[in-house]
């Protein structure tokens, strides 16, 4: 096997992995379940920061940090972006913890099906991108699927959107940051830490009782829960360097299969013949919108579209 083969090969299950770790995280939340999800997230920042400065050090990338960090001081408009990033990340945390911890399993699978599509949508409102047709038709059967929803089910899948919102926003800030995916995530934790450090202080009695030490296992749990942030996105980061977009994006509905398997199967949660056509729409809109861009996808689109394509390249 060639060496480049070798690194392929390393990007991809690095990916992989990234995605199963991600999908698997319902299964881990449900472990400290006992806890409020507040505090959940509030341990999970602060043992996130600690864990990613432990790996900076070891990684001897701390200067890097810092001076990733003077840099953005400098910068009014980087710092913005990242204190918003951080701002989204945290409601995307929370919203994952919470619905994870009150059995919306399937909901959090659904928000991460979408996530993409919001994406691109908010590089069309934000960066000037254009759709081909067939991502338009994805964006259609996808918008059918959620309405699908709304309309049988009378309720709007709020912890969806929520989730693919968040993201997809804080996705965006970080393009718009430019910043690594290490320092980036260490940067954001470092702006949260604190506020996650005064609200533990403020409904806990002491940092004794607010860190759970007389319980050594959930203490472990808790600790661990920024092991579990950090460890998906360094494969992840590994993953991204080696392997195409294109790979990226098939990846990454590893996660939120395995999450919605989990909804059903492990937890029991309802999955009527609504959620069945209600996915089954945005399932296809996903492998339109992954193949949308390939040749034989723009060789069947209609000609105006193609027109543009010309004119644009």
């Amino acid at each position: 096997m060639k060496f480049s083969d070798n690194e392929q090969m390393i990007g991809i299950l690095s990916g992989a992995g990234a995605y199963f770790l991600w999908g698997i995280l319902p299964l881990y939340w449900k472990l400290v379940g006992q806890v409020p999800s507040e505090e959940v997230l509030a341990h999970r920042i602060i043992w996130s920061f600690a864990f990613m400065i432990i790996i900076l050090i070891v990684l001897r990338k701390l200067t890097t940090f810092k001076i990733e960090l003077l840099g953005i001081f400098r910068q009014p408009k980087k710092l913005a972006a990242i204190a918003f990033a951080s701002v989204f990340i945290t409601i995307n945390w929370y919203a994952f913890i919470w619905a994870v911890n009150h059995d919306h399993v399937i909901q959090t699978s659904l928000g991460y099906y979408i996530n993409p599509l919001i994406s691109v949508l908010l590089g069309i409102l934000f960066l000037r991108e254009r759709l081909s047709f067939w991502q338009l038709i994805s964006f259609a059967l996808a918008t059918i699927g959620v309405l699908n929803l709304v309309f049988r089910f009378g309720e709007i899948p709020w912890v969806s959107l929520i989730l693919a919102m968040s993201f997809g926003l804080y996705g965006l800030l970080k393009k718009k940051a430019r910043l690594g995916a290490l320092t980036g995530l260490t940067i954001e934790t470092l702006f949260i830490t604190p506020f996650a450090l005064i609200y533990l202080m403020t409904v806990r009695t002491s940092m004794a009782d607010a860190m759970y030490l007389e319980d050594a296992t959930l203490f472990g749990l808790l600790l661990g829960a920024g092991i579990v942030t950090a460890v998906p996105l360094l494969l992840f980061a590994s993953g991204a360097n080696r392997i195409s977009l294109s790979m990226i994006g098939f990846l990454q509905y590893i996660a939120p299969t395995l999450m919605l398997i989990q909804g059903v199967f492990l937890y029991g949660e309802s999955f009527t013949s609504v959620h069945l056509v209600s996915f089954a729409l945005i399932w296809a809109a996903l492998v339109i919108f992954t193949l949308a861009r390939t040749k034989l996808f723009r060789r069947i689109e209609p000609r105006s579209f193609q027109r543009k394509h010309s004119l644009e390249s």
